[in-house]
């Protein structure tokens, strides 16, 4: 087929991901290789987001390749109650690799049907009902997971599944908490504390957290909050699940993103960078604790492609590769060369309003004018933003724009060149947003 054939059989025939597909232009990509995706008229992208913040060891590693070839050859599906050694080794490699007494994996296909699930475990646990997320969240389009998320994407999706309670982040979209972490924590925890009251501990059965908030800022959590929310909830029996589905995986610096607060949480949902995007896989993460109480009590879940033997083989080399390779210390590495430049571009943009990272975590806010104001408003969009956005796919980046901000999340294989690269090519966009500066 050619090009156009494609993209038109694709536009009649299929819908898009949040997007009216009589707006879409779809982006014509033919293969992908380590940091880069190819398209078929010989165009190279540097792609700086990882596709869906997801593809962490780089694109067609060839250990992953062979590892996917290997799985064709052997078991392809046995039935969810079926004991396979590709079930068994992904399990024991998991209980190794992840922190505290996490040793028990109920396997999905997404990080959706993982925040779905863990929903599920936390009902049923605890035997309560409601459940608490942030307003600055996003966890998944299906409907239960929907209603967990803030963004507004929750809005076309609404009514939805009761039960759902919303709080501020510690980091607002306008109002702030305080000017030092330690007064943003202790004033956002003493109002979390006092919500908690108004809806009753007692029925109360988890708070969802992005552990680094992703698409609604990549917002790293102020030192001691991690810590202080999971007392604050242990004292009244609410469950704390974090959502490694972005965050996880090597992309912060660390193999999972709680672990730059010290703690282990109850329940841990995860995906994208589990298998790098190669095959679908979400993972559950629960406690021993929590785990026990299922030996006695029937979990009321499941999915048919629940410890699908050919994911589970594939992931496993996924892991090992992410892990072998060192992609998490070199995450941890290039985060101090991601800061600085977004501290370079900053000095000498006047449109760059603040960049934030943790590891290969990144996004920078534009601003309109020098009182900081956003150059687009919450849920909305700037001309000049679009056009910065169509700058950096014409000069060979893939990234996400969305509203006044940009995404950096490279994988994480990427070289100290190949994200100056990009960020060359960002310095070289900023101009048509400095361009809209008003002063």
């Amino acid at each position: 087929m050619t090009p156009e054939e494609i993209s038109a059989a694709c536009l009649r025939h299929t819908l898009f991901n949040w997007t009216a597909r009589g707006k879409v232009t779809p982006m014509p990509i033919e293969r992908a290789e380590g940091v880069y995706l190819y398209g078929p008229s010989g165009e190279r992208w540097l792609d700086f987001n990882s596709q869906l913040m997801s593809v962490n060891v780089g694109h067609s590693h060839p250990r992953i390749v062979e590892a996917i070839k290997r799985a064709a050859d052997g078991l392809l599906y046995a039935f969810p109650g079926a004991a396979t050694e590709a079930r068994a080794k992904l399990a024991l490699r998991l209980a190794e690799l992840m922190p505290g007494d996490l040793n028990t994996f109920f396997f999905t296909l997404g990080g959706a049907e993982s925040n779905e699930n863990a929903i599920k475990l936390a009902r049923l646990k605890t035997g309560r009902f409601k459940i608490l997320s942030r307003y600055r969240s996003y966890h998944g389009a299906t409907n239960a997971t929907m209603q967990l998320t803030g963004d507004p994407r929750r809005w076309a999706n609404e009514p939805g599944t009761p039960g759902f309670v919303k709080v501020f982040d510690p980091s607002p979209y306008h109002y702030s908490f305080g000017d030092s972490d330690a007064e943003i924590v202790d004033n956002n925890l003493r109002y979390l504390d006092e919500l908690i009251m108004y809806e009753g501990p007692q029925n109360i059965a988890a708070m969802f957290i992005e552990t680094v908030t992703g698409t609604n800022g990549i917002l790293p959590p102020p030192e001691g909050y991690l810590r202080g929310l999971k007392d604050l909830l242990s004292s009244h029996g609410i469950l704390l699940v974090c959502d490694e589905v972005m965050a996880g995986w090597g992309r912060t610096g660390k193999l999972m993103a709680f672990e730059h607060g010290g703690i282990v949480p109850d329940i841990v949902t995860m995906a994208k960078g589990l298998t790098s995007s190669t095959i679908p896989l979400g993972c559950v993460a629960i406690r021993d604790e929590i785990a026990e109480h299922f030996d006695e009590n029937v979990f009321w879940g499941g999915l048919t492609y629940n410890s699908h033997a050919f994911a589970l083989s594939v992931a496993l080399e996924c892991v090992n590769v992410l892990v072998d390779e060192g992609h998490v210390e070199n995450a941890a590495r290039l985060g101090g060369v991601m800061r600085s430049e977004m501290d370079r571009l900053q000095a000498k943009h006047p449109s760059v309003r603040e960049g934030r990272c943790i590891g290969l975590f990144g996004m920078v806010d534009v601003q309109k004018n020098s009182r900081g104001d956003r150059i687009a408003g919450y849920n909305s969009s700037h001309p000049a933003m679009v056009e910065f956005a169509n700058f950096l796919r014409d000069n060979g980046m893939f990234t996400f724009v969305r509203w006044g901000s940009f995404m950096c999340n490279p994988p994480l294989c990427i070289t100290e060149e190949q994200l100056l690269e990009g960020f060359e090519i960002i310095d070289r966009g900023l101009e048509i947003t400095d361009r809209a500066f008003e002063g």
